[in-house]
């Protein structure tokens, strides 16, 4: 056994998970440099809901960001997140996107692309593999964990072969909800290892309060890598703390060769920026509790969040024990999606959807998007999905049995002659694709300040009052 990898999850899923993924590239830049002579595997820090922060919330350009950091990180990979093909939007986007997308984030300093599926449906990943392959990006298919009557260790093992056929340089597994226990990761991971020729990674979050022992379990199995937080982002709905697990492995065989005192400077730095998004509120005292219920109710903390955010604008937060206990069974009635960015929120609000509009019936009130998620245009849920209820669901409309995607004509010329008014860089069609309105807000701001321009100016320039 080679002593086990890192890869610091600090500047994406950390602040994501705990802090809803506010912290911007200014608080990022003094502590870069420091975190590069660390000896990280790599650095996860892009991709993801970053993008859409960047444009809707911090009035950042995520492209900018990526560039920044890839000037101050010279000696450790950059890592992102991307949702096949979601990319990191909300749908599925056409071909000529995905590859164009792939292309431009490796072009700005990505280095590996964790591509995975809500639906570990692998033809949702093809174009993106491809495309990365193409780039010569090192692509880490995911497999997005779950636990049902239809999901086991043999079912993700044959998933993971399939990923490495299909040209994967390594697999993740992905357990965005934190339900992975200790022993059940040591059986996983000892059968992907018999599975698949290609290094493993793990990625956990500490909701459930079993991420320390997760992990460690699983580097007695044989994972490379681990996903870890620096300690003053770790923990609660993020990651397990990266001092305590290098700490725990020094002089071991799984030794990972980080220094404790290099990562105290990475500390020291992040309990500044804990503190000040304790005290704005950014971080609430509660996603740093450990939440058991996790495990009964499979509810990632974004979408814990999500959920009462929902009930509280409905005046209905006495309902949230309700939804959570109507959540498994919305999952079971469409065919046991795992619940990660999408169908955590599609079938989070169907079961808001339920629980406050019950006394008209279950699914008497359905969204358009749980619709499409049963009708198959997300993809092939893991499990067979009742024809009745299908049938109850999308009325007389053809279920969907093909790549979701086949059906989406080339994008790219089109968005191209819509950002003309606002393009300042190649990239800013890209933008405009995963976030149109978002977008072009940011496009006109960022116009704005540049030339000085009054929110009155001449409609001639591409400027339009926001």
């Amino acid at each position: 056994m080679s002593k086990v990898l890192i890869t610091e999850t600090v500047l994406r899923d950390a602040h994501q998970s705990l802090a809803a993924t506010r912290m911007t590239t200014e608080e990022m830049l003094p502590i870069l440099e420091e975190m590069d002579h660390v000896g990280y595997h790599a650095l996860e820090a892009w991709g993801g809901a970053t993008f859409d922060a960047c444009l809707r919330f911090l009035h950042e350009d995520p492209w900018e960001r990526l560039r920044t950091i890839r000037d101050h990180v010279k000696n450790t990979k950059l890592q992102m997140l991307f949702r096949g093909q979601n990319i990191l939007g909300y749908r599925h986007y056409a071909d000529d996107v995905v590859e164009y997308f792939v292309q431009k984030s490796i072009a700005n300093g990505i280095d590996i692309i964790r591509i995975f599926d809500a639906l570990n449906d692998p033809r949702n990943l093809e174009t993106a593999i491809r495309a990365t392959l193409k780039e010569g990006g090192h692509v880490q298919a995911a497999i997005s964990y779950t636990t049902s009557p239809y999901h086991s260790n043999a079912k993700f093992a044959e998933y993971a072969k399939q990923l490495e056929e299909m040209g994967a340089n390594s697999i993740c597994i992905k357990d965005m909800a934190g339900l992975l226990s200790p022993y059940s990761a040591y059986e996983l991971v000892k059968e992907l290892k018999s599975t698949v020729k290609i290094p493993i990674e793990l990625h956990t979050h500490y909701t459930s309060g079993l991420g320390s022992m997760t992990l460690l379990k699983a580097i007695e199995a044989g994972v490379d890598i681990v996903d870890t937080a620096i300690s003053p982002l770790a923990m609660g709905t993020s990651q397990p703390p990266t001092e305590s697990i290098v700490a725990t492995l020094a002089g071991t065989e799984y030794d990972t060769g980080l220094d404790l005192k290099q990562l105290d400077k990475v500390c020291r730095y992040f309990t500044g920026i804990r503190e000040k998004y304790l005290e704005s509120g950014l971080i609430d005292p509660k996603v740093l509790s450990v939440n058991v219920n996790a495990l009964m109710y499979q509810v990632p903390g974004g979408m814990l969040s999500n959920l009462i955010s929902q009930l509280k604008l409905a005046g209905k937060s006495d309902k949230l024990q309700e939804v959570l206990e109507e959540v498994p069974r919305v999952r079971a009635d469409a065919g046991y999606p795992p619940l990660v960015t999408p169908s955590s929120q599609i079938v989070g609000t169907q079961a808001v959807n339920n629980v406050l509009f019950g006394q008209d019936g279950r699914y008497s009130r359905v969204t358009k998007e749980f619709r499409g998620l049963i009708r198959g245009e997300y993809g092939r849920c893991p499990a067979p999905i009742d024809p009745e209820f299908r049938k109850k669901i999308i009325g007389d409309a053809t279920p969907i049995d093909h790549r979701p995607a086949d059906d989406i004509k080339p994008e790219l010329a089109t968005l191209k002659e819509k950002v003309a008014p606002y393009e300042e860089q190649e990239e800013d069609v890209l933008s405009l694709a995963l976030f149109e309105q978002v977008a072009v807000k940011f496009f006109e701001e960022r116009k704005r300040k540049k030339y000085g321009i009054d929110e009155n100016a001449d409609p001639a320039l591409g400027i339009h009052a926001v």
